[in-house]
């Protein structure tokens, strides 16, 4: 298959989209298949075995870290793109993106896949505090159905994301389809030669999260699980890896709750061994999101044997299913602490939930989710074939 993917965010941006971006291109371009991403350019290339097309765009105010497509650049690539005889588009995300790739395919006569990556309705409200957070509910619902019910499929990382957009009214078929993990990649870390890299001393008690400081990821409420956490195991330490807008205010925060010498903020780690290191440096990887509609990261430190403490909301939960590698606490400080504090205390548990977060992490390897992407892919693709037979009668929620 030839696959037109288009997307306003992608690496060197960090972010858990870009990720499943590449994590599909890349399995999809080992099974034979083309792959071509329009993609911001950020002024950095970016190593990949699949084609990007990188379009001038200019910054966000809201999030230098963003870049906002030129929309007139991407038609230039039009008469190109037209050549190549693609099979579909792939809309990766709901901006700029979404509403160019659904021009690219009206004018090239293809069907459209759109993923939806992002639990809006609880995004916003960061982004947006002036609006009161009822109306950014109601806009962020009817933006998602409007947008949703536009494309011939969906491809949504977890059952309960897919239950929320039923619930909004979106009636477009759509398919459960998680990013998977490179499982060979995330098989191996070396914790002490990370911990060496910062001058952890080895002993040191250690918790660590990875994450977009973003503040929907309520990384605050982890900073105030630590303060209980410290009243146990004084010298514990927390290691924050990943950067964003949010930054500023957790360090901060840090400060103001007397955890300075408490916390270490690496910035976003490379994935060529630093990252998998940072992973295996704690006796526990922390979550406490309420916005994921997967949950990556938990995927990546249980697939290196790294037990988890994590609340279980949205795609997190499907993620943790029955507990088998973690501790699944409440957003409760104390509750969460509590369990914090048997992993770094109880070393047969951290055994224990080590081999089975490995375990548990095996049914999520990429090529075999990349098998439900194409399947997915073809279906659609078949049906476009059809349709372009026939007089135009497009039923926004017509079975596929």
């Amino acid at each position: 298959m030839r696959v037109l993917m288009i997307s306003d965010v992608y690496f060197p941006r960090v972010t858990g989209v870009s990720t499943s971006i590449q994590t599909f291109a890349r399995e999809l371009q080992l099974k034979g298949h083309e792959v071509a991403l329009i993609a911001p350019d950020y002024g950095q290339d970016t190593q990949d075995p699949f084609e990007i097309i990188r379009i001038p765009s200019r910054y966000l105010p809201i999030d230098p870290e963003d870049r906002i497509l030129r929309a007139r650049q991407i038609r230039r690539h039009e008469p190109n793109l037209a050549r190549r005889g693609f099979d579909l588009v792939h809309i990766q995300t709901p901006f700029i993106a979404h509403y160019v790739g659904l021009g690219i395919a009206k004018r090239l006569k293809l069907p459209v896949v759109e993923s939806y990556h992002t639990f809006f309705e609880e995004y916003f409200q960061h982004y947006v505090p002036f609006v009161p957070t009822r109306w950014l509910q109601r806009a962020a619902r009817y933006f998602s159905v409007a947008q949703c019910n536009a494309v011939d499929a969906l491809a949504v990382p977890s059952r309960a994301m897919l239950d929320v957009l039923e619930g909004y009214g979106v009636k477009t078929p759509a398919a459960v389809i998680p990013t998977g993990i490179e499982l060979k990649q995330f098989s191996r870390g070396d914790g002490q030669r990370f911990r060496r890299r910062y001058g952890i001393p080895a002993s040191r008690p250690t918790l660590v999260i990875v994450s977009r400081l973003a503040f929907e990821k309520n990384i605050d409420f982890i900073l105030r699980v630590l303060v209980r956490v410290k009243r146990e195991v004084p010298n514990v330490l927390l290691i924050i890896a990943g950067d964003g807008p949010a930054k500023h205010d957790l360090e901060r925060q840090a400060q103001g709750l007397g955890l300075a010498d408490n916390i270490l903020f690496t910035g976003y780690l490379n994935r060529d061994g630093s990252l998998e290191d940072c992973y295996c440096a704690g006796s526990a990887f922390v979550f406490a999101s309420r916005t994921e509609t997967q949950g990556l990261v938990l995927l990546e430190a249980m697939a290196l044997g790294v037990p988890v403490v994590s609340t279980a909301v949205m795609g997190t939960k499907e993620v943790l299913g029955d507990g088998r590698g973690a501790l699944i606490a409440q957003e409760d400080e104390q509750d969460f602490a509590g369990k914090a504090v048997r992993l770094l205390q109880e070393p047969l548990l951290r055994e224990r939930l080590s081999r089975e977060a490995t375990q548990q992490a095996q049914a999520w390897s990429a090529p075999a989710l990349s098998e439900r992407m194409l399947e997915l892919y073809e279906r659609v693709a078949d049906k476009g074939k059809i349709e372009t037979r026939r007089p135009p009668n497009r039923a926004a929620g017509s079975a596929l």
